[in-house]
């Protein structure tokens, strides 16, 4: 039975250019993956079907409205005879955090399908399928760092990205997105009047990272106090590069100089919030 990653997405910038006319916000974002994330179990030829287990399998919500069957009926209206089979997931992201841990969950049931069905991950009809299931989805079809635009459909080429120490930090509350979206104010067809991240990361990508930003982090913090006292503890913590929200929230990260000095802060953190979910892990 194969088993296919579906791991963390974190945005390590995430610039809001505007809105569109149709009410869609267009944004600029650097995307990398986590070496953490849910696990898709893929048992060809049987029943369609979907089970989820893992520690947060009750927050992931009904079956019935998870993205991996949006995914796999997308997906199977524009392949006919598209053979399927049963997924078991196992949820080990924190749900609704903004580590796009649904929108990778379908990514990796297209790898699936792709691989059963002897597609291509190139196929135009899984692009077509990623973006009639989520915005974030055709990113994490293949999962490496790139750039994102448009409401998430226009990507660029793989990054060459070093592989950054980090700490994943969430608080095991809620953001809102409709409502961070909402603080920022911007009518339909307005400018943010913001630039794109445009800084090389060839070398000392931390310190380039830094001259970025996430539009949605003051306003997504305003709105969930947990989400400002989880950045203030990832800088507390120490030997932070660079310490940001991820996507609207509220999972939070930081940068390190290297993986000992990313152990060292995820168990500080522990032991001052032992109920958080938080991660030492690698960004690439």
């Amino acid at each position: 039975m194969p088993v296919f990653r579906a791991p963390a997405k974190v945005n390590l910038t995430l610039h809001i250019l505007g809105r569109r006319d149709d009410g869609y916000h267009e944004l600029d974002s650097l995307v990398a993956f986590a070496g953490v994330g849910d696990r898709l179990a893929f048992i060809a030829g049987a029943p369609l079907g979907l089970e989820v287990v893992g520690p947060t399998a009750a927050a992931a919500g009904p079956q019935g409205c998870n993205l991996v069957l949006k995914a796999v009926r997308a997906l199977a209206e524009r392949v006919a005879g598209l053979r399927l089979g049963h997924f078991v997931l196992s949820k080990q992201l924190p749900v609704a955090a903004g580590l796009g841990g649904g929108s990778s969950d379908a990514a990796a049931a297209l790898r699936a399908l792709a691989t059963h069905n002897g597609l291509a991950l190139d196929d135009p009809r899984l692009a077509e399928a990623a973006r009639a299931t989520g915005a974030d989805v055709p990113v994490c079809l293949d999962p490496r760092a790139r750039r994102m635009a448009g409401i998430g459909e226009l990507l660029s080429p793989p990054l060459r990205l070093k592989p950054l120490p980090a700490v994943l930090a969430n608080p095991h509350v809620a953001s809102p997105t409709p409502a961070v979206f909402a603080a920022l104010g911007l009518a339909k067809g307005q400018s943010s009047r913001l630039t794109a991240f445009a800084e090389p990361l060839e070398g000392d990508a931390a310190a380039a990272l830094s001259k970025g930003r996430n539009d949605m982090q003051a306003s997504a913090a305003r709105l969930t106090p947990a989400i400002a006292e989880t950045l203030a503890l990832l800088g507390e913590a120490g030997g932070a590069r660079l310490v940001r929200m991820s996507g609207s929230g509220a999972t939070c990260f930081a940068l390190y100089a290297d993986r000992h000095a990313a152990a060292q802060a995820a168990r500080w953190l522990k032991r001052r919030r032992p109920q958080w979910w938080v991660r030492a892990t690698y960004l690439r």
